[in-house]
């Protein structure tokens, strides 16, 4: 009986420490309920967490992750578009900071700018210049010392290139039928009815595009470069029918484009230059 326990006991103790490493390596996941609403579960919720899910970031698989790449540095590059609504919302130290996050993905060791203090201002200066005397000074110092590249992303366009608008309001329709229709309650309940027809839909697309560069960190020539676009679309939509409304709005945000071009030039600096 006591031998009976004891293989119990085990037994308990065993399933419960493969339940914990289970538990232990499954990443935690909250969905909706991380922010419920009073609408969460319902149809305008699906509709919304539907083109949310969209923006999310699915991660990049890149190919040749498991080769380790060459010690880096990314400084912040230049945004050369004038268009306010983009400067307003993306910087060149949000670029720089994908960028690390994604190398970092990628297997390439990456000196982070927040870890070298003052220096980066310094070798952001060495190179945007090209002063290969100065960049093999700063290159001498510390950790630096093993650093093969400088890399850098530059956003060389970033515009709405195309917007249409449609519409229809009932005004119009409701005057109509009110002019020759003939009497009635019917025509009465029709000209009530177009009257409160009201639509309206917007899209607006943006294309932006970013170049890399990669630098050798000793005497600031160009390793490689390259440059890819993508194309955002935002849009909304309105219908009003006799006091009955409905209204969807959304699309991929200019941070998650950018963040979506850092990818893809990661996706080939791996590919291309490891």
């Amino acid at each position: 009986m006591q031998r009976s326990r004891l293989i119990q006991a085990g037994l308990t103790l065993l399933a419960l420490g493969l339940w914990q490493l289970t538990w232990a390596q499954t990443p935690p996941s909250w969905g909706n309920e991380s922010s419920p609403s009073p609408t969460a579960g319902g149809g305008v919720s699906q509709r919304a967490n539907a083109a949310a899910d969209k923006a999310l970031d699915k991660g990049v698989v890149y190919t040749n992750a498991s080769k380790p790449g060459p010690r880096l540095i990314v400084i912040p590059g230049e945004i050369k578009s004038n268009n306010a609504s983009f400067t307003q919302k993306i910087g060149a130290n949000n670029i720089a900071d994908y960028a690390e996050l994604e190398l970092s993905k990628a297997n390439f060791t990456v000196l982070e700018r927040s870890d070298l203090g003052p220096l980066v201002n310094e070798i952001q200066l060495a190179y945007n210049t090209g002063d290969p005397d100065e960049a093999h000074k700063i290159m001498q110092k510390g950790k630096l010392k093993t650093t093969r590249w400088v890399v850098r992303f530059d956003i060389l366009k970033a515009e709405p290139v195309a917007a249409q608008k449609s519409g229809f309001n009932g005004g119009v329709a409701s005057s109509l039928l009110g002019a020759f229709g003939r009497g009635g309650q019917a025509a009465s309940a029709a000209q009530t009815v177009a009257g409160s027809v009201d639509t309206s839909g917007a899209s607006n697309v943006w294309i932006v595009g970013m170049r890399y560069k990669i630098l050798d960190a000793t005497t600031t020539d160009q390793v490689a470069s390259g440059y890819n676009e993508l194309k955002m679309e935002t849009g909304a939509t309105s219908t009003s029918v006799g006091g009955v409304s409905s209204a969807a709005g959304g699309g991929v945000s200019l941070d998650t484009l950018v963040q979506r071009l850092v990818q893809r030039s990661v996706w080939e600096i791996d590919y291309k230059n490891k």
